[in-house]
């Protein structure tokens, strides 16, 4: 197994492959990061894929891992949005350096994230039809539904948006682009995996599971191609099982 830390474009990643396959046609996967994590807390994800002849880019974040700003945690997160967009620039970014590579010509090419990770890889399926497979762990689909309950929230701590009502219609209208809950016929029947922990507190699961039983019946000629894991116990954490079940999910469909 290889693990490499490169700068694609302006953007730190981990270079994961089994050195078989270092140079041959194989499937990637760019898998996505949570909020305040770094792209090396996703090496298990990244290991259980190689190990099925997967290459894996694990990406930093805008301002997270090696692109730190030293931001506090408001800070950071009032700029949740301004890194999701970011972050999905990057990917369509990284399938470009792969291309330039020479590492991606013939094989499929999947996208996976935890938690902002997860709402990440949703948005980027509203918008790049070339994306094959992906899994969603802990994500969002409703961009503008979630960012209306931030700000609310934010309100109600006490706190004053440091932007115009001008503004935050622009930004809503914004995400409105990358919500699949209003545009859910751009999945086009792509394989998508979702998991999801019924006491999360953070990225709601009532929202998400809804989508999926909704979406559910544009696959009713293909339903292997999705997946919705519920986990009882679970909070904003995802279990071992989770994590090598999405892994296993990948692979497949990207094979």
């Amino acid at each position: 197994m290889k693990v490499m830390e490169e700068i694609w474009g302006n953007i730190p990643l981990l270079h994961i492959m089994d050195e078989q396959f270092e140079d041959k046609q194989v499937p990637v996967v760019i898998f996505l990061h949570g909020f305040r994590s770094a792209k090396e807390h996703n090496l298990h994800y990244a290991y259980n894929l190689a190990k099925k002849g997967v290459r894996v880019l694990l990406p930093d974040a805008h301002l997270h891992g090696a692109r730190d700003e030293n931001l506090d945690e408001v800070q950071m997160s009032l700029r949740f949005w301004e890194i999701i967009l970011t972050s999905i620039e990057e990917v369509s970014v990284l399938r470009e350096e792969l291309v330039k590579r020479g590492l991606q010509t013939t094989g499929k090419i999947g996208l996976g994230g935890t938690s902002m990770g997860g709402i990440t890889t949703l948005g980027s399926l509203a918008v790049y039809d070339w994306i094959d497979a992906a899994a969603v762990m802990m994500g969002a689909p409703g961009f503008v539904q979630l960012a209306k309950a931030q700000m609310s929230e934010y309100e109600r701590r006490g706190f004053k948006l440091p932007i115009t009502e001008e503004e935050k219609k622009k930004l809503l209208t914004t995400l409105s682009t990358f919500d699949l809950t209003k545009h859910p016929s751009r999945l086009n029947n792509r394989p998508i995996y979702f998991w999801h922990g019924q006491q999360d507190t953070v990225v709601p699961y009532e929202p998400t599971h809804n989508f999926y039983k909704a979406v559910k019946k544009d696959y009713s000629e293909v339903p292997d191609r999705i997946a919705f894991i519920s986990d009882d116990n679970a909070g904003h954490a995802v279990s071992r099982a989770g994590m090598l079940q999405s892994a296993d999910w990948l692979a497949c469909h990207l094979k």
